[in-house]
């Protein structure tokens, strides 16, 4: 066997061990933490209170402004996470870029 042949056959091993390696499973729901799936930099949500648990003023994407009415002054203190934005924008309702807001 060629040496570019045994060294791509190793890391190709190394690619399929790997998470078996690092204990990943399938994504499951957990029905006490609201969290549906979880990725890397965050996971999807069931509802705005599992989000808060984790996130307690929302999550929002680079750039997101709340959008306010009257006299309240927007959150400007959400975590900002494109990715986790992304996952659960359904929970984004007045469609600001920051899902889940509260002060």
């Amino acid at each position: 066997m060629k040496l570019r042949t045994r060294i791509s056959a190793v890391v190709f091993a190394a690619i399929i061990a790997t998470p078996a390696l690092m204990g990943a499973s399938s994504a499951t729901a957990s029905p006490s933490s609201g969290l549906v799936s979880m990725g890397a930099a965050g996971g999807t949500f069931a509802n705005c209170t599992a989000l808060n648990k984790k996130y307690p003023h929302g999550v929002g994407k680079k750039g997101a402004k709340d959008k306010v009415s009257g006299a309240s002054k927007p959150v400007k203190t959400f975590t900002v996470s494109t990715s986790v934005y992304n996952k659960n924008k359904k929970s984004d309702r007045d469609k600001d870029g920051i899902a889940c807001e509260k002060k």
